[in-house]
Formats: structure tokens, C-alpha cells, sequence
């Protein structure tokens, strides 16, 4: 019988062994050193503020993993021979394989900051670190205080979870305005409003210098970079982005750059080596996506992709439109195609951006200036249909469709407030348009009382 061997639990690995039960009989081993069941690794936040226990974010039952023949193995992968096909676990047990899949998801960066490996610093990745948190953070009278390093979505996961616990966060953001190498200038700066709203102190334009230790070894204080101010504190979140986790396969002879390198089959340059999720970096970026995608969705899309070619139906990764979703406290923010910041540009692209006046609610257009071919769109506080953004982008729709059925597209519940009436005259004004909902838009508006 073939032995399938998969190092990772996450959603990647988890998603491969899943389907390749589902088309075959072949053994199917799962390595991983983190936890001894799989968990939904973006609800860690809720077990910390107390929302859910620890067992709640497991979505299978523990007898699922031998019920569906899927062998699991508790230990850290620290060497990978595919001359000989074989790999060692915590440098002492060695196993066997006829295909390998690595999906070792990602680690915290570090940058050589002094004392970033002192006792009270921190990622937030793991289960490891979740744990971790309790002992360095389980109150504000342990720890008086927390400094968050890095302006991405898990510093702002950090710092909700912290406050839920009623401990003073000092944010360190390096950029002069809240995820702005992502965000256009609108929506970055209603987020450091809503940051600061939230007592949190935000310092933008702000780096860490250094991570100063008391006569324990443990965290005292950090020191920021552009003002020398010492800043006294007991714990440091480190949350300035994620790389992936490949240090075990140095020696290897799997091709590596900043990830494992995989082609559009997810295939490395060794036989029957395969790399999905946050570890897996394409040779050459799919469209206008970057090379490594550490997302949710698209770790379990390359699982499934992966299994259909372990089993015997080559199929390429083709991961469709970028989208993505996520939560700044609570504003909850998605996207779908690009709009990128004012940084990132293209010189053909336009935006049309829409706040409303008083609630943390808007929205960017981005499109094509000279086409009016819709290109993407991001939404706080308004939910979407994937379903029908995705077949915008497709169609290759003109933003002034897209404006004309933007109700078509509201995701809110019945009763939720309608702001597109305001969002289309914004846009005629700004664009000298006459564009109108359509009627059947109107009557759903008038229905509801708006």
C-alpha cells in the first residue's frame, strides 16, 4: 500500500488527507508537532477572550481520525532525505514515504532585534502561543502592559485580544498610517481612528529598537527607535508578518527560496515531493497574486488540488480571484480582485472611495480609467456575496454595472440598513455619471423603509 506522509495539521495538510481518503485506500500518515488534532487556527482569538473553549474550534471529533484511516503523529519533522525517501521525527524515529507533502504553514518574523528572544516576547501563531499568552498576559495585574510590534491583521488580533482583558496596548506601527502598503489612505485612516477609539495607543511611524531585560531574563521594557523613548512593559507581541516554515529542509535538496519552491501542480523540483499552504511559493506569481498566499482559503483549495494528483488526476492550482476577509476589532472587512494602496498603484487604475459620515462603514472601487473595466472592490462594516463579485471580475463588468447592482451584491440581513442610493449619487457627483440603481434594486430599498 502506498504511504502518503504529510507534515502539518493546518488546513493545507488537513484538506490533502481528506480528499485523498475520499478518492483511494491509500495510508495516510499526518506529522505534526503543534497539537494532536487539527483546529481552525483563525479562531484561536476567541478561545483567549473567552468566546469558546479550546475543544469548540476542533471541527472533527477525536474518533474521525481513525474512522477515515488517517494516522496521526505527534512530533517535530528535523530532516527530509529523498534520496532514500525517508524522514526523521525529533531527530530519533524514522519513517518511510512514497509521497511526500510538506505543509508546515509559517512562523513569526523576527529582525534581529536585541532581546527578541527574551522571556515575556512572543508571536501569535500556535496553539504554542496561545498557551503562551495565558502565562505572559492571563491579566492586567500580571501584566500591567503589552507592546504589539508590526501594523498587520494579527497585531490587530492581539491587540483586541488583549484589551478584552482589560491590559494597556501600545501599538508600534512602522508605516505612517495603519496597513497602508495594503489599504488605500481612506480606509487606513478610518481604521487608526477606530484603533484609537478602542484605547489603544496606536504610534505610527514608530520602530522597535530594541527589547530590554530585568535581572530575570524577562521582558522590562522596549525602546523605540525614532524618539528613544523607553517605554516600560511585560510582555511583546511580535507580529511584524509571518514566513514560512522550512528550516528543517535546509539540507534537503528540495528547492527553496523564501518558501518551497512548487510549479503550477504544487509539484517541488523532487519526485513525489509536493508543498501547499503558507510554506509553498510558486515559481512564477499566478496573475496579479503573489508567489506565497499564507490565507485560509487557498491552503484548502491546494489540498484538494494536491489529493486529485497524488490520486491520479493531474490537475493544476488555479486559485481564481483574490479575495479575502477579516475583522479590525469589530469592523469587518472584505475584498475581492484588487484594489491596491496608493503605492501600489497601477498607472491605469482609478479609485472611488465612499465613507459615510458618521459610522466606521465604506467602501473603494477600483477600476480601469480608460476601460471603466471593474477591477475590485473592499468593503468595511457592508458584507458581500462572493458569489456574484467573483462573476463581475470574470464577465469583465464596467464599474458602472457593478455601481448600478451593488445592492444585488449586499450580503446584510433584511432589515440591515441600505447605504447604496448614497454610494451611487457620491459616485455621479465625483464622476459626472447618471447612473441609477436598477428598479427591482429600488423596490427592495423602498420595501425596507429606506
Amino acid at each position: 500500500m502506498e504511504n502518503i506522509v504529510i507534515i502539518g495539521n493546518g488546513i493545507a495538510g488537513i484538506s490533502a488527507a481528506r480528499h485523498i481518503r475520499k478518492l483511494s485506500d491509500k495510508r495516510i500518515i499526518i506529522i505534526s508537532g503543534e497539537t494532536d488534532y487539527f483546529f481552525s487556527r483563525t479562531a484561536l482569538m476567541y478561545v483567549y477572550m473567552g468566546h469558546m473553549k479550546f475543544e469548540h474550534i476542533q471541527p472533527y471529533e477525536n474518533w474521525f481520525w481513525e474512522k477515515n484511516r488517517i494516522e496521526l503523529v505527534r512530533g517535530f519533522v528535523t530532516q527530509v532525505n529523498p534520496e532514500t525517501k525517508q524522514l526523521s521525527i525529533d531527530w530519533s524515529r524514522a519513517m518511510h514515504y512514497d509521497k511526500l507533502i510538506i505543509a508546515t504553514g509559517s512562523k513569526p518574523n523576527k529582525f534581529g532585534w536585541p532581546g527578541q528572544d527574551l522571556h515575556g516576547v512572543q508571536g501569535l501563531y500556535s496553539k504554542q502561543d496561545l498557551d503562551l499568552l495565558e502565562v505572559n498576559a492571563p491579566n492586567k495585574e500580571v501584566c500591567k502592559r503589552a507592546v504589539i510590534v508590526g501594523g498587520g491583521l494579527i497585531g490587530i488580533e492581539l491587540a483586541e485580544m488583549l484589551r478584552s482583558r482589560d491590559i494597556p496596548v501600545t501599538f508600534l506601527v512602522r508605516e505612517d498610517s495603519f496597513w497602508n502598503g495594503v489599504l488605500p489612505k481612506g480606509e487606513s485612516q478610518m481604521i487608526n481612528e477606530h484603533i484609537r477609539e478602542h484605547h489603544i495607543d496606536l504610534r505610527l511611524s514608530s520602530n522597535l529598537k530594541e527589547i530590554v531585560a530585568d535581572e530575570n531574563g524577562k521582558v522590562k521594557s522596549v525602546v523605540i527607535a525614532e524618539t528613544g523613548e523607553e517605554l516600560a512593559c511585560d510582555m511583546v507581541g511580535l507580529t511584524a508578518g509571518v514566513t514560512p516554515n522550512i528550516e528543517f529542509l535546509r539540507n534537503s535538496g528540495i528547492e527553496l527560496g523564501r518558501g518551497v519552491k512548487v510549479n503550477r501542480f504544487l509539484e517541488t523540483n523532487v519526485p513525489d515531493v509536493y508543498a501547499i499552504g503558507d510554506c509553498a511559493e510558486q515559481h512564477e506569481a499566478i496573475g496579479n497574486r503573489r508567489p506565497i498566499e499564507a490565507v485560509w482559503y487557498t491552503g484548502r483549495m491546494m489540498g484538494e488540488t494536491v489529493a486529485q494528483t497524488i490520486c491520479g488526476n493531474k490537475i493544476e492550482y488555479k486559485p481564481g480571484h483574490w479575495f479575502n476577509s477579516a475583522k479590525f476589532l469589530d469592523i469587518e472587512y472584505q475584498t475581492y480582485g484588487w484594489v491596491f494602496s496608493e503605492r501600489g498603484m497601477k498607472a491605469h487604475e482609478a479609485h472611488f472611495h465612499w465613507r459615510h459620515p458618521e459610522e466606521k462603514i465604506c467602501i473603494t472601487v477600483a477600476f480601469h480609467k480608460e476601460t471603466g473595466q471593474f477591477l475590485g472592490i473592499n468593503t468595511f462594516g457592508i458584507r458581500m456575496r462572493h458569489q456574484i463579485f467573483d462573476k463581475w471580475l470574470t464577465q469583465e463588468k464596467s464599474v458602472d454595472h457593478v455601481m448600478e447592482h451593488l445592492i444585488d451584491a449586499n450580503f446584510d440581513p433584511e432589515f440591515y440598513k441600505h447605504y447604496e442610493a448614497n454610494i451611487i449619487s457620491k459616485y455621479n457627483a465625483e464622476f459626472g455619471k447618471s447612473i441609477s440603481l436598477k428598479k427591482k434594486s429600488l423596490k427592495r430599498i423602498f420595501a425596507m423603509g429606506y
